[in-house]
């Protein structure tokens, strides 16, 4: 059985932003430990991106999910970084079968890429790009309960040897990041 692991993927693009690499050493460093960490290889990654939010839970379901830029004000050869992961449609299928299950709606979605929440680790974790990787949206309203009856539908994923991922912060609010960021926070 897989462990699962809540992320921070750092800022924009880092990785290809040399300035910043050096800023997220740490970060980099514990990235590239988890393959070693886990001792083998997934047969999926599904990642559950903070960047992604749907009415209902949406599941990529592309065989070649594109890519989806969702940061702003980088060097332009960041907007044309590629991670070309397969998409795992069947796997993608089971867990939006999983989640209806749960009681919970679920729908399967063709078209969206990789967000920088799942690229950008996902380079640093397998930079071969040669694991099946798909995403998963949370709910918009972000209902705590709801969540965790979605991590309980995914469990069994783990037995089948998915490595599953939070990829975000626990706070992403970059107009009061930092110490204004505070008062937020301590009412979540």
């Amino acid at each position: 059985m897989l462990p699962t692991y809540f992320i921070s993927h750092g800022g924009g693009p880092w990785p290809w932003v040399p300035a910043w690499r050096s800023q997220f050493k740490n970060l980099e460093a514990s990235l590239a430990r988890i393959p070693q960490d886990i001792a083998q290889r997934p047969s999926a990654v599904l990642v559950v991106s903070g960047h992604w939010a749907e009415p209902e839970f949406a599941v990529m379901s592309a065989r070649r999910p594109g890519m989806l830029y969702d940061y702003h004000g980088f060097p332009a050869e960041t907007y044309r970084i590629l991670y070309p992961a397969p998409g795992a449609p069947a796997i993608a299928a089971q867990t939006a079968e999983l989640i209806r299950q749960a009681g919970l709606p679920a729908r399967l979605d063709d078209r969206r890429g990789f967000d920088h929440g799942a690229f950008v680790p996902l380079f640093v974790m397998y930079p071969e790009a040669e694991t099946p990787v798909f995403q998963l949206s949370l709910q918009s309203g972000y209902d705590p309960l709801r969540h965790i009856e979605l991590g309980r539908a995914l469990a069994p994923l783990r037995a089948q040897g998915v490595l599953i991922i939070g990829s975000g912060l626990s706070y992403h609010n970059l107009e009061l990041f930092g110490p204004g960021a505070r008062e937020p926070s301590e009412a979540c």
